[in-house]
């Protein structure tokens, strides 16, 4: 009966445990939504390539939200530079421009971002 109860009462944790994970998850996913929408507002942009692994690391710090100001530099045939990005003399991997003027490469934290958008950061 006691081992029964002990049972139960460890499902019903892992059930209370797994639920709070899983808004907890859906909160953050917001948050980020909410500062990837505002950096897109601020008049951002972040040029990258798909083989850009510093690209994909950039975009997994946003957990691939479609809010991000991403644009594709790379050709299909990763060999080339689409016409937007030789416009805008991106020459390397990831590449953010700012309203301001201001132009970053390489992956930048939430608080960089913040602090160049003026949008309120996540941390």
């Amino acid at each position: 009966m006691k081992k029964n109860i002990i049972i139960v009462l460890v499902l019903i944790v892992v059930v209370i445990g797994v639920y709070v994970f899983v808004l907890s998850n859906n909160v953050s996913q917001a948050k980020i939504n909410e500062f990837a929408t505002c950096i897109n507002e601020s008049g951002a942009k972040f040029y990258g390539a798909f083989w850009c692994s510093h690209c994909q690391a950039q975009k997994r710090l946003f957990n691939n939200s479609s809010s991000l100001p991403y644009v594709e530099c790379s050709t299909e045939d990763g060999q080339g530079q689409t016409g937007d990005c030789v416009l805008a003399k991106i020459e390397a991997y990831p590449t953010w421009k700012f309203s301001s003027g201001q132009v970053k490469t390489g992956e930048l934290s939430f608080n960089e971002l913040a602090e160049l958008t003026g949008c309120e950061t996540l941390n």
